[in-house]
Formats: structure tokens, C-alpha cells, sequence
């Protein structure tokens, strides 16, 4: 089963074992010429990178810090990444 980090609950759910899904915002900073990932759920998950599989692996490593800060235990979490902006993100 798997719980929503941010929801009422979710630590004592992440402390239980249950799977934690994290939601993950893409942009594409076309100034700068990255990707931001960012996490209406976590608290602290701002990621950058060049490309989206470089980000993905920057917000699984951040998500996996986070949740561990969060819970104090290492957490076990499946992060799910939206694309906010698919226009600007289309490559």
C-alpha cells in the first residue's frame, strides 16, 4: 500500500512501512536551460538539472535525504513526477 507525504498521517505511515509517494512539479527554466523539479508534498524539494533523466535522479537522491530528516529512519520512498508545463517541457 502507499501513502501520500503531506497527508495527515504519513509519517506514522512511512514509520509503518508503507510505501511513501512523493508528487514532483517539472518546469523548464528556459532562461537558465534547466529542469526545476519541485514538491507540493515535501517540504525543502527544490531539484535543477540539465536534463530530465539527470533531474529524476537528483529528485529521487533529495526525496530520500528529506524523508529521512523527516522520519529520523531511513524511508523507503516512490517519487512520482508531473510535468507542469508540457509545452515548454516537449523536447
Amino acid at each position: 500500500m502507499n501513502y501520500r507525504a503531506g497527508l495527515p498521517g504519513w509519517k506514522l505511515a512511512a514509520r509503518a512501512g508503507f510505501r511513501i509517494n512523493v508528487r514532483v512539479n517539472v518546469m523548464k527554466d528556459e532562461e537558465a536551460g534547466v529542469y526545476v523539479g519541485t514538491s507540493p508534498d515535501l517540504r525543502g524539494l527544490t531539484v535543477e538539472a540539465q536534463t530530465l533523466e539527470e533531474l529524476r535522479s537528483e529528485v529521487h537522491g533529495a526525496a530520500a535525504k528529506l524523508l529521512e530528516l523527516a522520519l529520523h529512519m531511513p524511508a523507503r520512498a516512490k517519487t512520482e513526477i508531473r510535468i507542469s508545463d508540457p509545452v515548454s517541457c516537449a523536447a
